[in-house]
């Protein structure tokens, strides 16, 4: 397939890529290079097809491997590898660079519910280390003074702001939004449907029908096309033999003749496609379960008076006026202090969301806090009952309380409501 390379993408990449096996008297190069933006652009295609086109060598590491059971292993990889690749490139004499997918993913703090962890803070410390030491980057437990040879590393992800910010300063990484505008996509998409006869004006109403979709879209349409005559193979064969006519069969794969790629049926099949995105993004059955729930607690749990607080919100709204909108659904607990019950309402009040975390001793001295909801908590109702929950599991560990500012993505409030046994 005649697959695409936007221009735009094949500059940045093999600027940096060989910028960093220059020596510029006087310059420092930044050694990551972080190409970022919306889902299902390609990033990771592109790249793939720039190493071919340069001809350069790829030692991959996924986001998935930046955490593990043991501390500090996710680290090591990450040295172990940039060791590996700088020995490539002296071997094989060619360029080679080190890329880590989805760096966000695995090293990221997306919210405040996102565990940070030992290996977390390991990683981000490994990658601004290696930045700045590029040529001397050692192993855990051994050292060798040989200078390496310097390996740039191309890191990919959605979110940037949800890592380290030093990691990402400038000096350390280069950055690059990949965004594709009209004709990166209609040269993509025209690439993806090359074998299918398309126009180009074809492929151009196709792409402005769907302005709004990302470039795996496109890729998934194709693939869609073919449901038909596989679904006629099923039906053909039978649902009990096709596990053996695909898989053993003596008389080789089967074979499937041209499907229809006109641009109406591709419409057609895309309008479907769109249909099914929108009722996953306007379901939100969670929230009607959710919601349900919250309602029958209510009802079997008695009012209980509040004694309001009078301190005025940034808004210049009171919270009493704010606690007052809440009073037909408080319950009390005679489990809860009254001044944790009144923390709870008032966060509540002021349109915080609340989360909880517990934490044992051991791990209490590294800050390691887990949290115990799945979603923040935003009905007092909800708040209490997990409260209660989470202190009687969890009867020897710290417990605290935490508020949440949902529009600014930042931590309101972190209080200790319990502690192990004869800890003050």
């Amino acid at each position: 397939m005649a697959y695409y390379i936007a221009p735009r993408f094949l500059d940045k990449l093999a600027v940096h890529i060989t910028k960093n096996f220059l020596k510029l008297p006087g310059v420092r190069v930044p050694l990551i290079l972080g190409i970022h933006g919306r889902k299902g652009e390609g990033k990771t295609f592109q790249c793939e097809l720039v190493f071919e086109k340069m001809g350069i060598e790829v030692t991959h590491i996924s986001g998935g491997e930046l955490e593990s059971p043991d501390a500090g292993d996710p680290a090591r990889l990450i040295r172990l590898r940039y060791r590996e690749t700088a020995e490539l490139i002296k071997v094989r004499g060619k360029m080679c660079v080190l890329m880590i997918n989805d760096l966000d993913a695995g090293a990221g703090r997306f919210d405040e519910g996102t565990q940070y962890t030992v290996n977390t803070q390991l990683v981000n410390a490994t990658l601004m280390n290696i930045a700045d030491n590029p040529t001397d980057v050692q192993l855990p437990g051994s050292y060798d003074s040989t200078p390496l040879r310097r390996v740039p590393i191309i890191v990919t992800g959605n979110d940037f702001s949800t890592l380290y910010a030093p990691l990402i300063r400038d000096g350390r990484m280069d950055k690059f939004y990949w965004e594709p505008n009209r004709d990166d996509k209609v040269g993509i998409v025209r690439g993806i449907f090359e074998q299918d006869g398309l126009s180009q004006r074809e492929v151009e109403q196709l792409v402005d029908t769907f302005v709004n979709q990302s470039i795996d879209f496109f890729s998934a349409l194709r693939s869609r096309i073919y449901d038909e005559q596989i679904r006629n193979y099923i039906h053909q064969v039978g649902f009990e033999r096709v596990s053996l006519s695909v898989v053993n069969s003596t008389e080789g794969p089967p074979e499937f003749k041209k499907p229809n790629f006109s641009l109406s049926h591709l419409i057609e099949s895309a309008n479907l496609m769109v249909g099914e995105q929108k009722r996953v993004e306007n379901s939100h059955l969670v929230d009607d379960y959710n919601r349900l729930n919250r309602g029958r607690k209510s009802q079997s749990a008695p009012p209980a008076a509040v004694t309001p607080i009078s301190q005025p919100l940034s808004n210049g709204v009171t919270k009493e006026a704010k606690t007052n909108q809440f009073q037909k659904q408080q319950v009390s607990s005679p489990h809860l202090t009254l001044e944790t019950q009144a923390q709870i309402r008032e966060l509540l009040a002021e349109g915080y969301k609340i989360s909880i975390e517990h934490v044992d001793e051991r791990r209490f001295r590294t800050g390691s806090w887990q949290t115990c909801v799945h979603s923040h908590i935003d009905a007092e109702s909800d708040a209490i009952s997990n409260l209660e929950s989470t202190l009687a599991e969890y009867s020897g560990e710290y417990v605290r309380l935490v508020g949440i500012d949902p529009k600014a993505k930042r931590r309101v409030l972190e209080t200790i409501i319990q502690r192990p046994n004869g800890i003050n």
